[in-house]
């Protein structure tokens, strides 16, 4: 999963890796944010881009993005509330 902030720069989380340390996925940009939601999805906010596995850029018809962290999605990379009753649990309190 990458996602990419108005400057073109890019982070990536591994395949397979569900969350990263909250500085793996810091904005790069102040009008981006990245929420973490306790045993929930990340929330991001604002113009970022996401590629998908072949580069390209995923549509987005919104502002906020839920992103899956539980890997349980049917519709990867975005959350469709599965967390809720696959039993997902975050470190991040």
């Amino acid at each position: 999963m990458t996602w990419t902030a108005g400057s073109g720069a890019a982070r990536d989380l591994p395949v397979g890796q569900t969350s990263a340390p909250l500085a793996a996925v810091a904005p790069l940009e102040s009008d981006v944010t990245v929420t973490l939601c306790p045993d929930g999805p990340l929330l991001l906010r604002g113009p970022a881009t996401l590629l998908g596995p072949d580069g390209q850029p995923l549509p987005r018809s919104r502002n906020v993005v839920a992103l899956c962290r539980c890997g349980g999605s049917a519709i990867k990379p975005l959350c469709d509330g599965t967390h809720k009753v696959n039993g997902f649990r975050s470190d991040d309190t």
